[in-house]
């Protein structure tokens, strides 16, 4: 399927190409006037028209999702939850199907303008995807210790439930509500998939039970004198209309009230059959984590998440090994990076010196408050310092802030990744750069910097914001997400601050190394074990054997691949794919390339998969030319 947009896609951009590097004078002489602008006008009429179409198209779409309308900051639906079952996971696939067979039978292609092309072929593709995935929707893991609406849930509402009235507090209150039955969703969802014997491995289990005893934990669910934190949010965002005058004390309490009685009757509750669904099951699962390959269609089901996350046809064989070439070529430059600092043994060596010494304050911060405070700090300086030189390699810039926050302290995990919650378009919630910050002795300095440019600028925030932001593309595109486009634009960011200057401090530039290296990495396990049967610890000793990372980071990324089969290589791929062709147009181009042209391109048709990424780039240096 992806074969067939690819091959209509590149025949309708090389048509675009050839019009751009210009017709045949004679060709244009031999009609008239009129009729060359009828057919302009035709053009224009066709564009336009699918343009709106995909405009009604996405807000339709939008408001069946209350979650996605709060995220985009609206208000919409504001007390109601997604349905979570899937009948309808069903439903919203036959819209999107029903959607796709409207727009052939709708629209002419070939009168399409190039920038709406692009955009037909995106949807196109986005459906493509979601068919090719849609038999093996009973393969995911809907619970794991890395992602799941159990966890999520709490970080929406925190972050995005925007309180400015007494009705938004009404909403509030209503989702608590609502809470409950979402939960109970999706645990009839994942019943049915361990039926046909999909269950995630022993430590998700874990993961998700104790992740969820930390949800209903605080008042008002005991006696403790800390609240829970959907209470305590709660509480903060009443108190704030109190003191802005839009309520009295009074109310506040009743709807505080009302808020611990949902917490209490309803999402209590549902969270606690979550708690006893897993600790029941947890008995009969082996202890030793499994691939995707031992799951019922496991080998199919994997190259589907391969496609999925990379955009590409590429094998996981293919994979494996450019994952292999690109560790060896990795180290290779810590070899440079290591003379510069005076090291003199082995690259191992380095390795175990980084990773074991804890109390060396160069290398990493006190593991307290303090400490802690002190990350966020220079977390945060990296980032302002960053900003004042993205003119020079930017046109494009987000409108949105970023804001940099420890993640909150029941999904908080020893070691985990830091990541990045996105800006709501009209920019009134800024981006999120979160950090796990409960054991920073696995947090060493020498990586942070590398990861406040992949997080946050020129990073995540850069190309979500700006996505988020754009106007001259209909609205679904700027809302896409094609990891190994995304994930890759970030990793490449990290590369691009070194050529702005930053990472100063060798060390520092070792820890960017050392994030390049993580991902390689990614591409060698998440085929290891997902095609090769690479168990847990030989995955933990690859990765010890290759990087300073602790121990205790090797385990928790090494068992976010078990669970997210395929994700992690998009990272890799996607950067490998924009420094190639950033390469292609400084060769083609020469003196007339430019850096910010070139980034403002990429960044300002929203995420694409790298296909149309490849035609957009041949299409933007024919015109160049």
């Amino acid at each position: 399927m992806k074969s067939s947009v690819k091959a209509s896609f590149g025949f309708a951009l090389s048509l675009v190409a050839a019009a751009m590097m210009g017709c045949s004078p004679a060709n244009e002489a031999s009609k008239e006037p009129s009729e060359v602008v009828a057919e302009a006008q035709a053009e224009q009429s066709e564009t336009e028209r699918l343009n709106a179409w995909f405009e009604e198209q996405y807000e339709e779409g939008l408001k069946k999702s209350p979650l996605a309308l709060t995220m985009q900051g609206r208000k919409e639906r504001y007390g109601e939850l997604d349905q979570m079952s899937e009948q309808a996971s069903n439903e919203r696939f036959a819209d999107m199907e029903a959607a796709v067979k409207e727009m052939k039978e709708t629209f002419d292609y070939d009168k399409l303008d190039d920038d709406a092309k692009i955009s037909w072929n995106v949807f196109l593709f986005g459906y493509e995807q979601q068919k090719a995935m849609k038999p093996f929707e009973r393969r995911e893991y809907i619970f794991n210790q890395m992602f799941g609406m159990h966890s999520q849930l709490p970080t929406v509402l925190i972050n995005y439930h925007r309180v400015g009235s007494e009705q938004d507090l009404k909403d509030y209150v209503s989702r608590l509500g609502e809470a409950g039955r979402a939960v109970n969703q999706l645990i009839d969802r994942a019943s049915v998939a361990a039926d046909e014997g999909v269950k995630a491995p022993y430590f998700a289990y874990e993961g998700v039970i104790q992740q969820s005893k930390g949800i209903i934990s605080g008042k008002p669910f005991d006696d403790s004198d800390n609240d829970n934190a959907l209470y305590g949010d709660f509480k903060a965002k009443a108190e704030a209309l109190v003191e802005q005058g839009t309520l009295t004390q009074e109310q506040a309490d009743k709807y505080i009230d009302e808020a611990a009685t949902m917490l209490t009757t309803k999402v209590g509750p549902a969270y606690q059959t979550l708690i006893d669904w897993f600790e029941d099951d947890l008995p009969n699962l082996d202890k030793e984590a499994k691939g995707v390959w031992a799951l019922p269609d496991g080998e199919a089901y994997y190259n589907v998440m391969l496609a999925q996350s990379t955009t590409t046809d590429m094998t996981a064989d293919e994979i494996h090994e450019l994952g292999l070439k690109e560790v060896a070529r990795i180290r290779a430059e810590m070899e440079k990076v290591k003379g510069e600092l005076g090291f003199d043994g082995t690259l191992r060596e380095m390795f175990d010196y980084l990773r074991e010494d804890k109390s060396d304050e160069r290398l990493y911060y006190p593991n307290t408050d303090e400490g802690r405070e002190a990350y966020l700090a220079d977390a945060r300086t990296y980032i302002n310092d960053m900003k004042e030189i993205l003119p020079d390699y930017f046109g494009r810039l987000p409108k949105a802030d970023l804001v940099v926050k420890r993640v909150e302290a029941f999904r908080e995990q020893p070691g985990a990744a830091q990541h990045y919650y996105p800006s709501s378009p009209d920019g009134s919630n800024p981006g999120v750069y979160y950090v796990h910050l409960i054991d920073m002795t696995m947090m060493p300095k020498s990586e942070m910097e590398a990861i406040a440019y992949h997080e946050g600028v020129p990073g995540h925030h850069m190309q979500i914001a700006i996505a988020q932001e754009l106007e001259d593309i209909p609205t679904f595109r700027t809302q896409q997400f094609f990891t190994s486009y995304v994930e890759g634009w970030a990793l490449y960011s990290e590369r691009l601050a070194k050529e702005m200057g930053m990472y100063k401090e060798p060390i520092n530039d070792f820890g960017r190394l050392h994030s390049e290296m993580w991902r390689a990495i990614r591409l060698v396990l998440d085929t290891g074990i997902h095609a090769k049967k690479w168990t847990e610890a030989q995955s933990i000793e690859y990765f010890i054997n290759n990087t300073p990372i602790s121990e205790g980071q090797a385990k928790s990324e090494v068992r976010r691949y078990f669970v997210m089969p395929g994700q992690a290589t998009a990272y890799k791929i996607g950067m490998l794919k924009i420094l190639e062709l950033r390469e292609k147009a400084k060769t083609e181009l020469g003196e007339k390339f430019d850096i910010k042209a070139f980034h403002d391109l990429v960044l300002g048709g929203g995420a694409v998969p790298l296909s149309t990424l490849e035609l957009m780039v041949n299409d933007w240096i024919a015109s160049q030319k």
